[in-house]
């Protein structure tokens, strides 16, 4: 008995000398959680808010199925977000952090190769059971099998398994070192019952509630038109830092709409409460009218600081056209963003300078003293302007640039890159390679030169 004791002890202690690393509340990549261990709830909500009331928001399309893990059906809008919680949250305030939801504390390996997650014991699934090592590690071993949708056998591949260590602890362990995997696996991987399936195949599991540990119940079901969820009154975490002043309508009910026209006409009749819009021509030609002008409706543009990411042309290097810098800067000279925003756009859109725009992570001025220490180790590779010069923005056609402006240095970095417009009009290298299709570059260039100047 006593060998038995100083053995179990011995591989505790290993187990613990592997993890490198102390339990922790919360984790950051690349930096320090900005919330301490101790912290009562995120800055940007109000953890007085009066909990009560019902909003009703809007569906696109249809839903049949209540199972949004799997392939066979269409879930509705929110119900991952709803009824579903991960082991931690990421912070909304904060590039990328995660703090215990599920999970009180985290053990990240110093090696990078595993991460270890000790429950919260009062976590619980809607049906009143705790929320166990056990039920995490199904959870994952579902996702990966084939009954579940396989984005999440490709999101998750590099994790190697999810070994149970004891009832309150599952350590995830990885194939390889990667920066973000742990976080991945700790603040997007659903945790949900085993008694769920029980059973059955998991894709049969379409109509059945989810039996997870999230804020809201499926209180009632249209299939395909409406769908309504209620607070789960005896919901486990309305106390946890990462949850207080959250979730606080007591019913929320989503209405469906096959296409964009009736959703919008619905909105205006009061079929919903509320809308976010993303297209600039609903914006600014379909949110007008009688309720607009007398404040029934209210139509307002919120500032944001959340990284807003990009949308642009993506050109394939590999390609011998595109593998000049010079080629891509001049067609990016020949982008005329500003015409484009005013005449098609509604002047409703900004540019973006930076795959992180609007976050601390977008280049901005010159390197700092930080930035030019890293930089400097990739001269060779990203050359002396980065060091030397201010972070670049998209050329402009503001004034004092102007398009004409833009498409003579074009035609100069084009030339310098051995592109000249040949006799019938087209771009032509040495090699004998040429641009072909046609398109609005070639009536803007046109003034520019003395035939037209195809581009593709």
């Amino acid at each position: 008995m006593l060998s038995s004791i100083v053995s179990a002890l011995i591989a505790t202690t290993l187990l613990l000398a592997s993890s490198g690393a102390e339990a922790v509340h919360a984790l950051a990549w690349g930096d320090k959680p900005k919330y301490p261990a101790g912290f009562l709830h995120f800055d940007y909500v109000n953890p007085d808010a009066p909990r009560n009331g019902s909003i009703n928001l809007d569906g696109f399309g249809s839903f049949d199925s209540l199972n949004p893990l799997t392939l066979k059906g269409i879930a509705p809008t929110w119900i991952s977000l709803l009824m579903f919680e991960t082991l931690a949250e990421t912070s909304d305030d904060e590039p990328f952090s995660m703090y215990g939801l599920l999970a009180d504390d985290m053990r990240f390996a110093a090696d990078g190769l595993s991460i270890t997650f000790r429950l919260n014991p009062a976590a619980r699934f809607s049906n009143g059971d705790r929320v166990t090592a056990q039920d995490v590690k199904y959870s994952f071993d579902t996702l990966m099998g084939k009954s579940a949708h396989p984005r999440f056998r490709q999101y998750f591949a590099d994790v190697a398994r999810a070994v149970v260590l004891d009832s309150r602890t599952v350590r995830f362990e990885f194939r390889r070192r990667n920066h973000e995997l742990h976080m991945i696996i700790g603040a997007q991987m659903p945790v949900f019952s085993r008694k769920w399936a029980g059973q059955r195949a998991f894709d049969t599991v379409v109509r059945e509630a989810p039996l997870a540990s999230g804020p809201y119940l499926v209180e009632r079901v249209d299939w395909g038109k409406t769908i309504t969820f209620r607070r789960n009154p005896d919901y486990w975490g309305e106390q946890l830092p990462v949850r207080r002043g959250m979730f606080n309508f007591e019913q929320i009910t989503f209405k469906y709409f096959k296409d964009d026209t009736a959703r919008l006409e619905g909105f205006k009749a009061g079929e919903f409460d509320w809308i976010s819009e993303n297209s600039a021509k609903n914006w600014a030609r379909g949110h007008v009218g009688r309720k607009y002008n007398s404040g029934e409706i209210i139509k307002q543009l919120f500032k944001h600081s959340n990284a807003a990411g990009m949308q642009g042309f993506v050109l394939n290097t590999r390609r011998p056209m595109f593998a000049d810098v010079r080629v891509r800067e001049a067609m990016a000279l020949a982008f005329d963003f500003e015409w484009m925003n005013r005449q098609i756009f509604y002047d409703q859109y900004l540019r973006s300078p930076s795959f992180f725009t609007n976050s601390e992570m977008q280049a901005d001025g010159y390197p700092d003293e930080h930035e030019y220490a890293l930089l400097r180790s990739l001269r060779a590779k990203l050359g002396a302007a980065v060091l030397e010069e201010e972070a670049p923005m998209p050329p402009s056609t503001v004034a004092p640039d102007s398009l004409r402006g833009n498409l003579r240095r074009a035609i100069r970095l084009l030339a310098a890159a051995g592109w000249t417009v040949a006799a019938e009009g087209r771009l032509r290298n040495q090699a004998g390679l040429r641009i072909r299709r046609p398109d609005a570059a070639s009536l803007w260039l046109r003034p520019l030169s003395e035939a037209a100047f195809p581009t593709a």
